[in-house]
């Protein structure tokens, strides 16, 4: 069999490396890489369906495929963690705790983001704070936005501005106009990022009164864990659906493969952590004492929890309307294959 030649949109993380690198390779396909910032990848896939394989971000896909995108997913998943989290709040801003979010100016990279889709249940559904009473902000312009690409506008009853061009959701932060942003630093972006402004224009400001707006974030995090048993989904891996129709064994050669590479990744996880970390092994055992042997699994199965989850909290948020199945969104071979069944 003659091996297909593929395009890969992603950007580099430590469970995808080996197939970026070539240590990895999916049976009768070659994989030519694109590495890029996730915000213009998915952009780019969304718009003009420009790769053939792609990370992609789930709400958004889930938006996409509602409106007849003609893009399959696999059941990898290079990006998960506990998103509210990483949301900072000004000293100033009387958040002693998260319901207390109510009624502030919160500030997002975008509306439809997977992260905020996540932020706005836990609000809703562990605090009691309705989307409605916030005052929300989105960084992101429209020309180069997921909501750009799939026609985006905001539900019924949601106060949402766009930020001015020459600010961002940093310098609206230090200078109180936002009570509440994501705005912690992401090393991986450069400064001539042009899809997160708040990566160029930093502003000026004490620093030190921005907080998180949960408080500790490993015993939010933990809480989470404990409350709803999974760590939320962030991206996925998409595959143009005329492709998938030429060569049906193309999802299930491609999943194979994510799940090798992400064997190979996680073969000494120890080396994945940074060598600055003092307690690298204690680290390790709490990880897992906390979450389980395998925080970040891959298959429909296993995350079957948390994708109906996030399909319900689409529709709760006004995001998508009709009912969507996991069988509608995954590959076939790929919702069938489970080795540990």
């Amino acid at each position: 069999m003659k091996s297909l030649q593929l395009s890969l949109a992603t950007r580099v993380s430590e469970r995808v490396r080996p197939l970026v690198e070539g240590t990895v390779r999916p049976d009768g396909v070659e994989l030519i890489p694109t590495i890029g910032h996730p915000g213009e990848i998915f952009w780019r896939q969304l718009r003009f369906e420009e790769f053939d394989v792609s990370e992609m971000s789930l709400s958004s896909f889930l938006i996409a495929k509602e409106r007849g995108i003609d893009l399959v997913a696999i059941p990898a998943f290079p990006s998960r963690r506990f998103f509210h989290i990483e949301l900072d709040a000004r000293a100033d801003a009387n958040i002693g705790k998260p319901s207390e979010l109510a009624g502030k100016r919160i500030g997002v990279p975008e509306y439809q983001q997977t992260a905020a889709l996540w932020l706005r249940a836990v609000l809703q559904h562990d605090f009691g704070v309705d989307a409605s009473s916030i005052s929300w902000f989105m960084e992101r312009g429209e020309s180069l936005s997921h909501g750009g690409a799939t026609g985006f506008t905001p539900p019924p009853g949601i106060s949402l501005e766009r930020i001015p061009v020459d600010k961002s959701l940093a310098s609206m932060l230090l200078h109180g106009e936002l009570d509440a942003a994501f705005v912690r630093p992401n090393r991986s972006v450069g400064a001539d990022n042009v899809i997160e402004r708040s990566q160029r224009i930093r502003g000026s400001g004490d620093w030190s009164q921005i907080v998180p707006a949960f408080g500790d974030g490993i015993t939010e995090g933990r809480r989470f864990f404990d409350t709803h048993g999974f760590i939320p989904i962030n991206h996925t891996y998409v595959v143009r659906g005329a492709l998938l129709r030429q060569h049906p064994w193309l999802a299930l050669n491609l999943y194979q493969a994510f799940l090798q590479a992400k064997a190979v990744a996680e073969r000494d996880p120890i080396e994945a952590v940074p060598l600055g970390l003092v307690f690298r092994w204690e680290f390790m055992s709490m990880v897992r004492s906390w979450f389980g042997a395998d925080p970040f699994p891959y298959g429909v199965r296993a995350n079957r929890v948390a994708l109906e989850r996030l399909i319900r909290h689409s529709r709760e948020q006004g995001l998508t309307s009709s009912e969507i199945t996991l069988e509608d969104l995954f590959a076939p071979s790929t919702v069938a294959w489970d080795p540990d069944a």
